[in-house]
């Protein structure tokens, strides 16, 4: 029996939220390839050597499923960006910025997938960041999206408007800052980028 997984069609609400427009939603505990690292991601050889390991390994998964009937289409790189004074989280510190860039996996993929997965590709091309790279789960729960529509530069305005919606909503932030890269810069004009940005946020108070 074959299985498809498209995560534009099953995870619509989460990967392709309306423009222009706040919305509230609630993200499942789901599994991801992740790397972690530091640093401005311009010009940074490891956030590269990041992104290289994990599509190595999402496309390795990929074709491994494919002849057990299982077939999906590669989810978008995303990344998580915070630091650990986030006084520093500013487009003036950039240096000071920690993050994860991670691939969203879906459920047919266990951790023995992955660790067979780790192996042919070290066999295959080694990517540099590989022993880095790990599997599990991230839950992110109440946040709040948009889907932003512009250069990765000029994000600040719409990033502070978000916050000020929650903050309208009765929340405050609540986790790291996320963004799901529907484009490719190298290959799309800085004006047409589609970015998901997104904030985990709870009840003012709740600090459960």
């Amino acid at each position: 029996m074959s299985t498809k997984f498209d995560y534009k069609k099953e995870l619509k609400h989460l990967y392709l939220p309306p423009k222009g427009k706040f919305t509230l939603v609630d993200v499942p505990a789901m599994n991801f390839l992740m790397v972690d690292g530091e640093g401005y991601p311009n010009d940074n050889p490891l956030f590269q050597e990041a992104c290289n390991a994990l599509y190595g390994m999402a496309y390795t998964i990929k074709f491994a499923l494919k002849p057990q009937g299982i077939e999906f289409t590669v989810p978008p790189l995303e990344g998580l960006w915070w630091a650990e004074d986030m006084t520093a989280f500013s487009q003036t510190r950039k240096e000071d910025w920690l993050w994860t860039v991670m691939v969203m996996q879906p459920e047919p993929v266990t951790a023995e997938i992955v660790e067979q997965a780790r192996a042919e590709l070290a066999r295959k091309k080694n990517p540099a960041a590989l022993p880095r790279l790990r599997f599990g789960e991230y839950h992110e729960g109440l946040s709040v999206q948009i889907m932003y529509l512009g250069s990765y530069a000029n994000e600040g305005p719409t990033i502070a408007a978000m916050h000020q919606f929650a903050k309208e909503q009765g929340y405050e932030l609540n986790g790291k800052h996320h963004e799901i890269y529907l484009g490719d810069p190298r290959r799309v004009a800085p004006e047409k980028l589609k970015t998901v940005i997104r904030q985990p946020v709870r009840p003012v108070g709740n600090r459960q």
